[in-house]
């Protein structure tokens, strides 16, 4: 994922040529918006795509919650957040789109596999795709 958000090297002018290298689509800006040029942000976590395909088949399965690739990698970042902090923390996230516009990718064993990502079943207790910062 590339975001201006988390390094001032991948800002207008210094990123690939393709910025939208990735199935969480809407991720990745490449610009400072006008609503976080005076944001104070204390740090950033990355996410792959292959973290948000688990996270949500994660919670589609364990929690029946069908969400879309932005909702599935905000959790994934809570995930890291909860790491970071340590127990006794509070994380919240928000849930910002359903799965049903992410069918086609997100939820298609077939284009997972043609774009180089695995689909898998996790248990309950397993947030071990996760990977660490």
């Amino acid at each position: 994922m590339h975001n201006v958000m988390y390094t001032s090297e991948e800002a207008e002018g210094h990123r690939l040529a393709n910025p939208f290298d990735t199935i969480t689509e809407g991720i990745g800006i490449n610009r400072l918006t006008n609503n976080f040029k005076e944001a104070m942000v204390d740090s950033a976590f990355r996410g792959t795509d292959q973290e948000a395909v688990h996270m949500a088949n994660y919670l589609l399965r364990n929690e029946g919650m069908y969400v879309g690739s932005s909702s599935a990698m905000n959790c994934v970042g809570a995930v890291k957040a909860a790491r970071a902090l340590g127990p006794g923390s509070v994380i919240v996230t928000i849930l910002c789109d359903g799965g049903g516009r992410h069918a086609s990718k997100l939820y298609n064993p077939e284009y997972l596999r043609a774009n180089g990502l695995v689909v898998s079943q996790w248990d309950a207790a397993d947030l071990s795709f996760v990977l660490a910062e």
